[in-house]
């Protein structure tokens, strides 16, 4: 007996509710095992990044075992702080995020649509991530994205895309899909349409909030514009059977509690509107 608790077991009946480690930011990923196990979170989602827990599968481990906080999806590293993050190749990022999470047990990866600049890989994006889903039976989760604003002088600017073909990953068409509610808002999108248009393959859920800005807020689900109780609402009420995980900005937090506080709230806002009705 190892006296560490055993990870737990969501109710099958409920949609799970997970912390991304992102949230706990600068903080390291043991912070986010350690708030989701306080807070009464179902799991973690690992963003892979420069934390180098997150980029160690058997450290991560260690985490699950000590918290008994089950990793839900890992995040592949696919930021532009991270693009050297395992490999400079975005193949074989990839490639290694599946493995990762195969091991941890996690039944999503998250991925971003490609840059515009990696046109090999723009190339054979879709027929790797239907290649990989087939292989591991992993749902690859594409999610939105957002356009960024370019300033051409006297207070204009326009929207760019920086993916390519475009922010919405049901322009290509993928059997599974992230969304992103404040990417939604930063794009200024419908995100119950968006919902619409991924139908079924609509797997794993960022939720947070935005009030519109050109830039990706990630504020507690709530206190932005964005339609959070309705999608979850909608949710529960349609039989989602994917997980829908907190992904919140807390960097302005001045203390652990307020961090702590914020974290609950999100957690609260989230459990209060997926409730089976």
């Amino acid at each position: 007996m190892s006296g560490r608790p055993p990870a737990r077991e969501v109710p099958a009946r409920k949609i799970p509710v997970g912390l991304s480690t992102a949230s706990v930011w600068p903080q390291p990923a043991a912070s986010a095992f350690e708030s989701a196990a306080e807070l009464g979170y179902d799991g973690v989602e690992v963003m892979v990044w420069a934390d180098p827990v997150s980029q160690d599968v058997a450290a991560l481990g260690r985490l699950v075992e000590r918290s008994g906080v089950p990793v839900l999806a890992v995040h592949a590293p696919c930021l532009l702080i991270s693009q050297r993050v395992w490999s400079s190749d975005p193949v074989e990022r990839l490639r290694r995020s599946v493995r990762a999470a195969t091991e941890l047990g996690a039944p999503t990866v998250v991925l971003h649509p490609p840059f515009i600049w990696q046109r090999r890989y723009a190339e054979v994006f879709p027929a790797l991530v239907a290649e990989l889903e087939d292989q591991t039976g992993i749902a690859i989760a594409v999610e939105n994205m957002f356009p960024v604003r370019s300033g051409l002088g006297r207070g204009r600017s326009v929207a760019m895309t920086a993916f390519k073909p475009s922010i919405d990953p049901t322009d290509v068409g993928h059997r599974h899909y992230t969304l992103d509610l404040s990417h939604t808002a930063a794009a200024q999108m419908d995100a119950l349409e968006l919902a619409k248009r991924m139908g079924d393959g609509l797997t794993h859920v960022h939720l947070a909030d935005g009030s519109g800005a050109s830039k990706d807020e990630h504020m507690v689900p709530g206190r932005g514009n964005q339609p959070c109780a309705q999608l979850c609402e909608g949710l529960a009420s349609g039989g989602f059977a994917g997980q829908v995980v907190l992904e919140v900005n807390t960097r302005k937090a001045r203390s652990t509690a307020e961090r702590t506080e914020m974290l609950n709230e999100a957690l609260l806002f989230a459990r209060l509107h997926l409730e089976w009705r």
